[in-house]
């Protein structure tokens, strides 16, 4: 067992020394999450009371350029969503202080989210060559730059259109509606991050791409396809309208013309470095 565990050759670490490199980024890791969800715990105020109940107020940017929008071009407020701010409710007797906790989390591994890159990348960069180090410099900086376009985008568009269409429907006139904050919240964070993660298509088949596993000439051919999935993610993301779903559409379909540059030029590159060797 122990001579398996020993190294190989002179390049090579054991598991346990790959264990005691990575200890240190963890550790760090681990600190900067804590130190910003302690941040986000005492930030309650801005945090629950401005940004995340802030898309079901009539005082919300989008909100009210929507409505000025429909007030210029159509002469009515057929585009004024969230007019009425919804009242919320709590039914658990820990649900605020539960809620409170939660929303901390998520906020700290939201907020980390560069850093905790930046510290997978220091500790992978020793066991790449210079040139992998250097075309993997900016790594944290575009994947950080998706995320965060990503979760703008979900939170400044597709929430208060999906708050919009889900307080306001009524399958019956004799059922009313009563909002728990519990769901409300987790609408808003749930929408938010699924958006983020979904800009990142980009760089997934960038990646892709550079393994060799994906071609620009196989997603032209397959574009069909993409409008497919694309439409379907989009549904599942975005209340079931023809309004929200055509807001959505239309950057992930954007995104992934994006995608097929990115490969074209990836396989570009290779082929130089190909020429070049």
């Amino acid at each position: 067992m122990t001579d398996k565990l020993e190294k190989s050759s002179d390049n090579e670490m054991t598991f346990f020394e790959h264990v005691a490199a990575l200890r240190p980024h963890l550790l760090r890791g681990g600190l900067a999450l804590f130190v910003i969800m302690i941040a986000a715990f005492l930030s309650k105020r801005f945090i629950i009371d401005v940004l995340l109940m802030g898309p079901q107020s009539p005082d919300f940017p989008t909100n009210r350029i929507l409505c000025h929008i429909s007030h210029r071009l159509l002469g009515d407020a057929t585009l004024c969503i969230n007019s009425i701010k919804l009242n919320m409710i709590n039914t658990a007797l820990g649900g605020q202080f539960n809620l409170h906790m939660q929303i901390s989390m998520v906020t700290g591994v939201v907020l980390a989210v560069p850093y905790l890159l930046w510290e997978l990348w220091r500790f992978v960069a020793p066991a790449l060559t210079d040139y992998e180090r250097y075309k993997s410099r900016m790594f944290v900086f575009y994947v950080s730059l998706c995320f965060f376009t990503g979760l703008l985008f979900g939170y400044f568009l597709i929430v208060p259109l999906s708050i919009n269409f889900l307080a306001g429907y009524q399958a019956s006139p004799d059922i009313a509606n009563m909002i728990d904050v519990k769901s409300y919240l987790s609408t808003v964070l749930t929408v938010s991050v699924s958006c983020a993660i979904v800009f990142q298509l980009p760089l997934l088949i960038y990646f892709l791409a550079r393994m060799g596993l994906v071609t620009a000439a196989f997603l032209r051919k397959n574009r069909r396809y993409a409008i497919v999935i694309l439409t379907i993610i989009s549904a599942v993301i975005t209340p079931p309208d023809v309004f929200s779903l055509f807001l959505v559409i239309v950057p992930l379909y954007s995104l992934y013309e994006v995608s097929i540059l990115l490969a074209a030029r990836v396989e570009r590159a290779k082929a130089r470095e190909e020429a070049e060797a």
